[in-house]
């Protein structure tokens, strides 16, 4: 066990950073496929290929996930780990064809470092390259590198968010793993202490509750009576993971299940200005019925862990300060 996504036998992650233009994006790869899930609850999400994934499609497996910065322009870095799969060999075999199928979201960073470069094909397929099962690289790197959090007075006003992952052994073998990518309206809450870890910082540098800021009812004016802009700038990605058998429903229900973690560690989140997304993977290894229930109920617990890694390990970038900078 190495404590990140990787612990869950089969899956491989790489990442792609550019720190100078504050994006990048992060390939997961399951070259052996695996069954996947999704709940998009965003208002705004930016997704690829998310209706395979619901329990009714007809496509059982899947060969990887794109995460990506760049908004909408970030999804063309899921054709580049796509790329990468089908020049290896992995994908449904369709005739002569090998077609990877492979599931994206992205955040929205644009305008964080340098402006006009967004992750595309070419990024994407490095981030593909780049995948290993070693212990994953957290903080700011991969989809995490743009991402900033506490944003309820603007993203002036925002911290360092970034990319984080936990595991968890369940025993005999059952593994629940998470990766975020955290990039959200509201600040973050240590769900074990109550401490509030990041959110928006006053002029002083202090550390506000966006759940006060969001109680009062002036909020989204700013000192100059004007209203805040760049709310909708906001979104938080998740996979969760394992490698017990589960069906498709099974396996969109843990993503569903997710989301718990999001609500823990994050507050507020699921606003009108987040475009939150969670994927979920089984890769099969363990049949274990038994053990679905217990799954379910810590999976939330692992996500939320996976959420508090990326604000600890984030580093500060282009001016915004991170909770190690505080």
């Amino acid at each position: 066990m190495n404590g990140t996504l990787t612990d869950v036998f089969g899956i491989e992650v790489g990442h792609y950073t550019d720190l100078k233009s504050g994006t990048g994006c992060t390939a997961i790869l399951v070259p052996s496929g695996a069954t996947g899930g999704v709940d998009v609850r965003g208002s705004a999400p930016g997704t690829r290929e998310t209706d395979i994934l619901k329990s009714e499609s007809s496509v059982d497996l899947i060969h990887g996930i794109s995460l990506s910065g760049g908004s909408a322009f970030g999804l063309d870095a899921a054709g580049g780990v796509a790329a990468y799969l089908a020049n290896h060999g992995i994908g449904h075999k369709v005739r002569s064809h090998v077609i990877p199928i492979v599931p994206s979201a992205i955040i929205f960073d644009l305008g964080f470092g340098e402006s006009g470069i967004r992750p595309g094909h070419a990024e994407g397929s490095i981030a593909a390259q780049n995948a290993s099962t070693a212990p994953v690289e957290c903080g700011t790197v991969g989809a995490g590198t743009g991402a900033t959090v506490g944003k309820a007075l603007g993203r002036d006003h925002a911290m360092k968010g970034g990319l984080g992952t936990s595991s968890l052994d369940l025993g005999g073998g059952v593994v629940v793993s998470a990766l975020a990518v955290v990039n959200s309206v509201g600040g973050i809450v240590d769900p074990d202490s109550g401490k509030l870890l990041a959110g928006p910082l006053n002029n002083k540098g202090e550390v506000m509750d966006s759940i006060a800021i969001y109680s009062d009812p002036g909020f989204g004016i700013g000192s100059d009576n004007q209203k805040i802009k760049g709310l909708l700038q906001n979104t938080t990605l998740g996979v969760i993971a394992t490698n017990l058998a589960l069906t498709k429903p099974q396996t969109n229900r843990l993503a569903t299940l997710g989301h718990d973690g999001f609500a823990i560690a994050i507050r507020p989140c699921h606003t009108l200005h987040d475009g939150d997304t969670v994927f979920s993977l089984s890769t099969a290894q363990i049949q274990a019925e038994d053990e679905v229930p217990r799954l379910y109920a810590l999976a939330p617990v692992v996500m939320a862990s996976a959420i508090i890694n990326a604000i600890t390990k984030a580093t500060g970038l282009n001016g915004t300060k991170s909770m190690s900078d505080l």
